[in-house]
């Protein structure tokens, strides 16, 4: 039994199955890139514009010696702030799976210290019971792989209202940490993609049926502030709009290159006319 490998191709990362080792199928994050973002394009828009602004003797100064040089500087706004998220996140989901797997975290770097304070106040409130971490998700029916958070036992009274003392009723939930500056709905998308597949797989390869759960949870950590909320990932709405998305993955990436076939006629190229022949 071997790891699961993963590669990136075109943006996109794919998982190889550890028993077939010449199987591979696209991740659920790349699978709901598929959906649109329109408000994407403005966003980075506004970001180019308010760097401009915010640094217009700077900006004056490089183009001055360098035009290209400032005209990359600015164009590479959104993608340095996505990159620099994108290590915080990392950084901080490292900490957090350390944390609930009961290892002491001392000192951290200060970018990170709200964000342990935070996830410490959320393990004392809600005092969850880690049943998996960091394992992958994988669907042997709909072909899809994705590596997920966490695995959680939680204990909610009548209210729905978490009883740290767990007196309340046990809740087994598929459970993700995000560090965005808001909660997106595609979580639900990525979370019942988690919840609905065929098998979970750990780190060593070896794969267990995925477990029923009583529902999904985000937990949602900003450098202010921290809430942990229900997502639902029913099959009738939520998974079946993810499993539209894995169709148009494969739209995407396989269908749409084959469907224009080779030209049955065409012209046998630009007219040459004699005048240009004897131009040459």
């Amino acid at each position: 039994m071997g790891q699961i490998r993963t590669i990136a191709r075109s943006g996109s990362r794919f998982y190889f199955d550890p028993e077939k080792p010449d199987l591979k199928v696209p991740g659920v994050t790349s699978v709901i890139g598929t959906l649109a973002k329109p408000f994407l394009q403005p966003w980075a828009a506004k970001l180019t514009a308010e760097l401009a602004v915010d640094s217009v003797d700077f900006v004056a100064a490089m183009a001055e010696r360098d035009r290209q040089g400032a005209v990359d500087y600015l164009k590479g706004a959104a993608r340095r702030y996505t990159s620099a998220r994108a290590n915080l996140g990392s950084d901080a989901h490292d900490l957090f799976e350390r944390m609930i797997r009961g290892e002491h975290v001392g000192r951290v770097h200060p970018d990170l210290i709200p964000y342990r304070d935070h996830f410490a106040d959320f393990l004392d409130k809600v005092n969850p019971e880690l049943v998996r971490a960091e394992d992958v998700a994988w669907s042997d029916e709909h072909q899809y792989a994705g590596s997920f958070d966490a695995i959680l036992n939680v204990w909610l009274d009548k209210r729905g209202k978490p009883t740290p003392d767990r007196s309340g009723e046990r809740h087994t939930v598929i459970a993700d940490w995000k560090t965005s500056r808001a909660t997106y709905p595609d979580v639900a998308l990525q979370m019942s993609a988690y919840a609905h597949a065929d098998r979970l797989v750990d780190a060593q390869g070896v794969s267990v049926p995925m477990p029923d759960f009583d529902g999904a949870c985000v937990l949602h950590i900003t450098d202010e502030t921290w809430a942990f909320k229900p997502v639902r990932i029913n099959r009738a709405d939520v998974f079946s709009a993810f499993l539209h998305l894995r169709g148009a993955f494969t739209w995407d990436r396989e269908t749409s290159k084959t469907v224009i076939g080779k030209p049955l006629a065409q012209s046998a190229g630009p007219l040459v006319t004699g005048t240009q022949r004897r131009a040459k």
